[in-house]
């Protein structure tokens, strides 16, 4: 099994095969608007600005498991984040990274990247970072900043 033969629903809830991003490079980020690391989608939006062109995307996965951090709709989130940080990069239904209803992309990144904490993902904001081949490369804590993860990024484009 590949990142590739996931499929996924984005906000408005169609189906988004992972086979559309062969060939580029993906930062995969669980999120919630309520954090204390909101405004790393600052960070996010300015490396999709800065990479876009060169084959960077980023996948946005709101999730509320953490705290209730990830309130209302997908459409308020995806409001939100457009209104204040500007946001253009892809956003995706709200999902689970942990426990019984996990989002399957999320059990397959765990398994490719355990990190400090076992495969738990431990906090919103947390980063996986994928080749253009599809090898998950590595796995960022929620502490890592975008800024902090650019030339990883870079490297791989």
């Amino acid at each position: 099994m590949s990142i590739y033969d996931h499929t996924v629903k984005d906000a408005e809830g169609n189906d988004v095969s992972l086979q559309d991003y062969r060939g580029k490079v993906l930062l995969i980020v669980n999120t919630a608007t309520g954090c204390g690391f909101t405004p790393q989608y600052e960070g996010l939006q300015d490396l999709y600005e800065k990479y876009q062109e060169k084959g960077l995307e980023i996948l946005d996965f709101p999730c509320n498991q953490f705290g209730n951090q990830a309130p209302g709709t997908e459409e308020e989130i995806e409001d939100f984040c457009q209104s204040r940080y500007g946001v253009t990069f892809k956003m995706f239904k709200k999902i689970c990274v942990n426990g019984e209803n996990e989002e399957p992309l999320y059990t397959y990144l765990k398994s490719q990247k355990g990190g400090v904490m076992g495969s738990k993902i431990k906090w919103n904001f947390t980063k996986f970072l994928v080749d253009r081949e599809g090898n998950v490369i590595e796995r960022f804590a929620p502490t890592t900043t975008p800024e902090q993860i650019d030339e990883k990024v870079a490297a791989l484009l």
